[in-house]
Order: structure tokens, then sequence, then C-alpha cells
């Protein structure tokens, strides 16, 4: 059962924040403050960096370029390998620990791997963008798009969830974790050059082309942040 929240969880942090800086600016004088955002990243391995050094993983590079980019931010890796978007969801409320401002949710591939029907996997991810909701947290959600090998209408529902439920929960979408590495009709095996040996996860090069296309969809994201 999601808990029903009286204070958002940012007004509830500005709320407590503005009477403890208050009281600081009392007692020093006049001071200049900001406030630091903090990302959850809920996902799979690609999010968690699957075969690759940790530097080189999403999450770090992500982190290095926001920072790069004047936009700092920390980012929480809550990326599971192997993770559905079932798992996803059971572990969601728990992730969101209080400071948690923002969230991006990039699940789904473990789905197609193991061919879950798209209502139950639609089913999941909007259980998980309710507790956001219930949460006060804004969310990225990073589609994901199916072969055709099962049949056009399989791929029709999965690849439409993505985008109605974004649109239903008032979230900021990205169209694919791809989409800094595959133009339109190229599959992962046209861009094998920024594939692991196991066609499915990119290499160093490729987590790079992927951050550098879905880190201005973050800052969008940030930018929301009461």
């Amino acid at each position: 059962m999601l808990h029903k929240v009286t204070y958002g969880r940012r007004a509830a942090r500005a709320k407590a924040g503005g009477v403890i800086f208050s009281c600081f600016l009392l007692a020093a004088g006049p001071v200049l403050a900001e406030e630091r955002i903090d990302i959850l990243a809920l996902g799979d391995s690609l999010t968690q960096g699957y075969g690759l050094l940790e530097m080189n993983g999403f999450v770090p590079q992500l982190r290095r370029w926001l920072e790069d980019q004047g936009t700092p931010a920390r980012v929480v890796n809550a990326g599971v390998s192997g993770d559905t978007t079932a798992g996803g969801f059971a572990r969601v409320e728990w992730s969101l620990t209080p400071e948690i401002d923002a969230m991006i949710v990039a699940l789904g591939g473990n789905d197609l791997l193991r061919g879950i029907a798209p209502e139950v996997a639609r089913a999941n991810l909007e259980g998980i963008l309710k507790v956001a909701q219930a949460n006060d947290i804004d969310v990225l959600l990073v589609g994901m798009q199916a072969p055709g090998n099962y049949g056009p209408d399989y791929k029709a529902a999965f690849d439409a969830m993505y985008p109605e439920l974004a649109q239903a929960y008032g979230a900021d979408y990205a169209p694919s974790f791809f989409e800094g590495l595959q133009s339109e009709g190229q599959t992962l095996r046209d861009v094998a050059d920024f594939m692991q040996p196991d066609g499915i996860h990119p290499n160093a090069d490729g987590v790079a082309r992927i951050v550098d296309a879905l880190g201005p969809r973050v800052q969008g994201l940030m930018a929301r942040i009461d």
C-alpha cells in the first residue's frame, strides 16, 4: 500500500531547511547556499554498468557530464543486473530515501529478453510512477523498443507504453536508452564498435555517447525540481 504524504518530499525539506537557514543567517550574517540535487537511477544492467570498470559505467559518466556542463548532481546507482520492471517496482519505494529529489527509470530490456507480456510490464512501470507521484518525485522515463520477432501486436503495445505512461503521469520521456547510439532504422548490430562482445551492453565509448544524448534530458528533469 502506498503511503499518503502530507507534504511533498521537496516541500518538507524546503520548510525544514528554511527554518535552519533563517537561524543560520541570524547567527552568521549573509550567506549564499545552493541545495544539491539528488537523483536515483533505477534500472537494470545498463544502468548498473555491467562489464565495465566502475568509472566507465552509466551513472559515473552521467555525473561527470553534468558536472562538466555546470549542473552537478548526486546520481545514485540503483541499477541491478538482470532486473525486470517487476524487480524495479518491488524495490522502488525503499530505494526512494528521503534525500532523493528525482528519478530516472530505465527498465524493460529484461522483460523483452524473457518475453514478458506488455500489459504486465506496463502495470509494473505504472506502479513505479505511482510510487514516485505519491512521494512527490519527478521522473525521467526512458523507453525501450521491442524487436519485431515478437510480432507486430506485441511490439506496438510494448513500444507505446512508455510515452503513454509518461504523458499520463506527467513524467519526462526519453524514447530510448540507446538514443545516442542508434540512428533511425539501425539495430545494436549496426553499432557494434560501441558494444561489448555480448552485443547487448555498451562499452565505455558507447556509454559516453548514450550520456551525451540523455544528459540534456536529465538537465531538463533537474530544472523541474522546485
